[in-house]
């Protein structure tokens, strides 16, 4: 009888599919099957969680008013946040367009969503704390798990953390439950640029213990 490591699926080009993931900023227009949207959505609901509980959730936009609902609610608080920060007007404007643009041009936006209200409950801080960090790093598994999910079928995408810093505005654009916490959007497409690639640390200097 052959070991369920001996029938497990291989995939030898999945070292490929790693490092050739990138963040996308450009995408040429075309629109992403709702059937591939289906499987980088599926991908993410396979990522590890605390207790098996998946506490998170998925927003999906296609729709070129509802992509411009979400830019212009976030434009206008990361506008107010950059001004706190003392950017020059144009530095401000130039900023907010790209951001805008991203949102827009994208086909296809999941915004993953932190869900807290399956998740174990505890009489003492410390344990909730870490409980719900849990739920966090295994949002962030699930955001990996559609990045890879994307371009192993030929799309790419981008992930954009602006909705940490403005959930309640873009829970409010997208009319979204109370008990959900947007984290991030996933621009999904076909690359209309080549991205930019920031370098990699070697691996010698990730290592902090290795005995």
């Amino acid at each position: 009888m052959k070991s369920a490591a001996a029938e497990r699926q291989v995939w030898p080009d999945f070292a490929a599919i790693v490092r050739g993931r990138a963040s996308v900023r450009y995408f040429d227009g075309r629109p992403v099957a709702r059937p591939l949207l289906e499987q980088i959505l599926e991908a993410g609901a396979w990522a590890p969680s605390p207790h098996g509980r998946q506490p998170w959730r998925f927003a999906v936009l296609t729709r070129l008013d509802r992509k411009r609902q979400l830019a212009d609610a976030m434009g206008e608080a990361w506008q107010f946040q950059l001004a706190m920060d003392g950017d020059a007007p144009e530095v401000i404007a130039a900023r907010r367009e790209g951001s805008r643009r991203r949102v827009i041009e994208a086909p296809a936006l999941v915004v993953p969503c932190l869900y807290l209200a399956v998740l174990d409950r505890y009489p003492d801080t410390g344990r909730q704390q870490a409980e719900e960090l849990m739920a966090v790093q295994s949002l962030g598994a699930a955001t990996q798990n559609m990045l890879l999910m994307a371009y192993a079928l030929g799309l790419d995408a981008g992930w954009m953390c602006a909705p940490l810093f403005c959930p309640d505005v873009v829970a409010t654009a997208l009319g979204l439950p109370n008990d959900l916490t947007p984290h991030a959007l996933i621009a999904v497409g076909y690359r209309g640029r080549e991205p930019r690639r920031r370098p990699h640390l070697p691996l010698a200097e990730l290592i902090v213990l290795d005995d």
